[in-house]
């Protein structure tokens, strides 16, 4: 693509719009009408707690139906997503950036005191706007923080799946695409068959609703993850057996510590006292837990993630770093946010935190770091 296709691409087309808002339209009828298991959320600090309909594999499952029979009635492309994806990033972001200023407008006039809405109004324009004003703002009943992260993970697999199309009719489509589409496949299904898991992370729980969270959702989720089927896409990678096996290896360590330290991390929320590989629960000061995984490393789960996004990436070859830049940023961020959650917990548990950290002194890495 020229130069000036991609800035002319930078301004969307009204299908781009169309399509975007079809997308999030049906999720969002999708989410309220579909049958799906209704998980409690975290106490807040005022005692309420919220209820998340966890619905999302059966509507991940409905839309793949809809697009199939659509795509065979040729009533809709394959490669639709991938043919406008310039203009589609583009009219997310503004999306996102509406949206954002919107939620910081209504957070700073909201007058409720409950956990969920009440304002946290720094003054600081730059600050409230990146990091939100309200914890967890709702549209037309819809929990705003639920619905985009689960709008970005679902982009992301449709985002591979019509890049895939298009890989399809060039005629190419080898180990490295097929390793590449299955390993980000499987995550995000597991993502949806496990989502009330999500209910307990930190982004539900204490990050409030702005532009950090929407854009990073809606905008970076999709967009970013899916480079490696791009990179493919232009370019051929012939994997040796070697490399096709520690590949494999690399995503299904990633996925047993990624996926067993937040199972353990949810169930004893919900159990205190269940058990952890077969053993009664170690615990530090009745909150802090110290067995399975989370005796390991206190962030053990981050870990699991980026082997699992380095699994995404090392179907693309060593010639460029560009297919490696999920795994670098999430590598970033996750030091950034391990960092911030190390002193939150310092402030919240006191001495207990530093006993904790006593008995479980590797942040990440065992061993390194």
């Amino acid at each position: 693509m020229e130069m000036e296709d991609i800035l002319g691409a930078l301004i969307p087309s009204w299908s781009s719009v169309v399509i975007l808002f079809s997308y999030l339209g049906y999720l969002a009828i999708s989410g309220s009408l579909l049958p799906g298991k209704v998980i409690p959320g975290a106490v807040l600090s005022d005692g309420t707690r919220l209820h998340y309909r966890c619905n999302g594999l059966l509507s991940l499952i409905m839309l793949l139906v809809l697009l199939g029979i659509g795509v065979n009635m040729k009533m809709i492309s394959p490669t639709v997503v991938a043919d406008k994806g310039i203009e589609l990033l583009s009219a997310t972001f503004i999306f996102s950036v509406i949206v954002s200023l919107a939620l910081y407008a209504v957070g700073c006039k909201s007058r409720k005191q409950s956990s969920s809405l009440k304002a946290h109004v720094t003054g600081n324009f730059i600050h409230d706007c990146w990091f939100g004003v309200q914890l967890n703002p709702h549209f037309i009943g819809v929990d705003l923080k639920f619905f985009f992260v689960r709008a970005g993970m679902m982009g992301w697999w449709f985002i591979n799946l019509s890049v895939l199309a298009k890989s399809i009719q060039a005629g190419y489509v080898n180990i490295s695409v097929i390793l590449s589409q299955l390993f980000s496949a499987l995550y995000i299904l597991d993502y949806f068959f496990h989502e009330e898991f999500m209910t307990s992370t930190w982004d539900i729980i204490a990050e409030r609703l702005g532009f950090m969270l929407v854009f990073g959702d809606l905008v970076f989720i999709p967009f970013t993850f899916s480079i490696q089927g791009w990179w493919l896409l232009k370019n051929k990678v012939i994997l040796s057996k070697a490399a096709v096996i520690t590949n494999c290896l690399v995503f299904l360590v990633g996925y047993c510590v990624f996926r067993g330290a937040n199972k353990q991390k949810h169930i004893f929320k919900k159990n205190p006292k269940a058990p952890i590989w077969g053993k009664a629960p170690k615990v530090v000061g009745g909150k802090l837990l110290v067995s399975g995984y989370w005796g390991v490393s206190r962030h053990c789960n981050y870990l699991g993630d980026l082997l699992l996004a380095l699994s995404f990436s090392l179907p693309c070859g060593a010639s460029s770093p560009i297919p490696y830049f999920y795994p670098i940023y999430l590598l970033i961020l996750l030091i950034w946010r391990e960092r911030r959650d190390e002193e939150r917990c310092s402030q919240k548990y006191k001495e207990v935190w530093v006993e904790y950290c006593k008995l479980v002194p590797w942040r990440i890495l065992p061993y390194v770091y």
